[in-house]
């Protein structure tokens, strides 16, 4: 069997890719080893912690009407095998999607692993009736878009099923008295939220100093306060776990912190220390394509690899490890196979942790400014002085603007409070178009809305917000 193209996974970016390159009348077949399409993201990562985060996000909700507002119920009945049921039926729909999208563009589907044998030619593992006769798969090209896995330290990964990855925490196995986290980044702090309002008692383990490494620290404050609350003070920093033993039906934990040497036993721990990427065991060494000492394939900024054979897109080509990159990348990836003069620059790639309150962000944070030495001037708009925010009961939230002092273009943007995830867009939109401060300033926004707050926060730039009082210095 041979086709024109041939796109090994089928995520976000290998079926943007397959896709895209049957609409531009290409040849394609999508080689992807489960037996649904969507990938980690629609199986086992984006869309069901999503689906999960909705569920949390109600019940905290719910919590605030009672302290806030004196709007009484009671409290929640969790029937964990019918939010199980939901978050499947969220899955099943958008995969049967996907497949009768690729059945409409005639993209040839095929249930398998792929094995490069070659630079031309792939071994097809597997025992579905889509796999041709004799198993082996050539191509002109290839775009391999194989995602990426959680990551397990060897000295966590003890053979109990009582620890668990992200993608086991998704599954709801049931809800745990105790739950330890180790990991104090997004997918921890994500799934920690769930089991918490879930009626979990969450503890986290966080080997730096701060949650979320690397993410501003104006940014992480407030979400930092509501987690304590959430999860009853149980977040130890500058912590490492030096073992984890099964127990009498529980995890044994030990631990080592600023303060003293500790175990405590747990009902299941998520080990959630990030991700590596699905390059091994592909058969990579039987091409010219180069790999990092992390196991990222290299390719250029038109995810050619250095294989002229074969290109990569999405976490298999490298950080940030964001679905909405991969998509990205593939419409780059097709369009270079097209002939069309494609490259992927992209000066904005927004990134969201979806606790609760959110947190966004795109393009210069205060942490790489000052890492890097670069010459910027802070604006921040505190949600307190917002009536959408104070009408919500969500005044914890702000909005940060990075502008460049010399020629007052904006830098970079970063917001945390509810819906931080759906305003982030504005901000991704004003640093592609290259905007100033004052394009920010000069579009009317709706009021009373949370994203006012992104014309606020430019406002402060100039000393001339409304709803605040700060000069600026001149």
């Amino acid at each position: 069997m041979h086709s024109q193209v041939v796109v090994l996974g089928g995520g976000p970016g290998g079926y943007a890719a397959a896709f895209l390159a049957a609409d531009m009348a290409m040849q394609v077949t999508l080689v992807e080893a489960e037996p649904r399409l969507g990938g980690t993201c629609l199986l086992r990562g984006c869309i069901p912690s999503k689906a999960l985060l909705h569920v949390a996000r109600v019940i905290s909700e719910v919590d605030g009407l009672t302290d806030e507002w004196g709007v009484r119920y009671a409290p929640p009945q969790i029937d964990i095998d019918k939010v199980r049921q939901r978050k499947e039926q969220v899955i099943t729909t958008l995969s049967g999607g996907l497949q009768g999208l690729a059945k409409r563009r005639k993209v040839d589907v095929i249930h398998a692993r792929g094995f490069f044998e070659n630079s031309s030619t792939l071994r097809l593992d597997g025992d579905h009736d889509s796999i041709p006769a004799g198993g082996q798969l050539t191509f002109d090209h290839c775009i391999l878009a194989t995602g990426s896995s959680p990551a397990m330290p060897p000295a966590f990964d003890i053979g109990s099923p009582r620890v668990i990855d992200s993608g086991g925490a998704l599954d709801l196995p049931d809800v745990p008295d105790t739950l330890l986290v180790i990991g104090g980044g997004y997918i921890g702090l994500e799934m920690g939220t769930v089991y918490a309002s879930l009626g979990a008692k969450v503890s986290v383990v966080e080997l730096t100093e701060g949650l979320l490494p690397g993410a501003d620290r104006d940014l992480v404050r407030p979400l930092e306060r509501r987690l304590k609350s959430a999860f009853a003070d149980r977040i130890f920093l500058n912590t490492k776990v030096s073992s984890l033993v099964e127990r009498d039906g529980q995890v044994e934990v030990a631990w080592d912190g600023p303060d003293q040497m500790a175990a405590e036993r747990f009902d299941r721990v998520l080990v959630a220390v990030g991700r590596r990427p699905n390059s091994a065991n592909l058969g990579l060494e039987n091409t010219d394509i180069k790999t990092d000492d992390r196991g990222f394939v290299q390719c250029d900024r038109q995810q050619r690899t250095a294989d002229a054979r074969i290109l990569a897109i999405g976490d298999v080509a490298g950080e940030p490890m964001l679905a909405h990159k991969a998509t990205h990348q593939a419409k780059v990836a097709v369009e270079v196979l097209a002939g069309e003069p494609a490259a992927f620059d992209k000066l904005a790639m927004p990134a969201v942790v979806f606790t609760d309150p959110e947190i966004a962000w795109v393009g210069l944070t205060e942490t790489a400014a000052k890492r890097d030495g670069r010459e910027f001037k802070a604006a921040i708009f505190p949600w307190a002085a917002s009536g959408r925010a104070q009408s919500l009961g969500r005044t914890e939230g702000l909005t940060k603007w990075l502008v460049d002092p010399k020629t007052e273009r904006v830098l970079g943007c970063g917001i945390v409070g509810a819906g931080a995830g759906e305003l982030i867009a504005e901000a991704a939109l004003a640093l592609e178009m290259g905007c100033e401060a004052r394009d920010i300033t000069e579009t009317v926004h709706v009021h009373p809305t949370l994203g006012e707050t992104l014309m606020n926060a430019a406002e402060v730039f100039f000393g001339t917000a409304t709803e605040i009082y700060k000069p600026r210095r001149k």
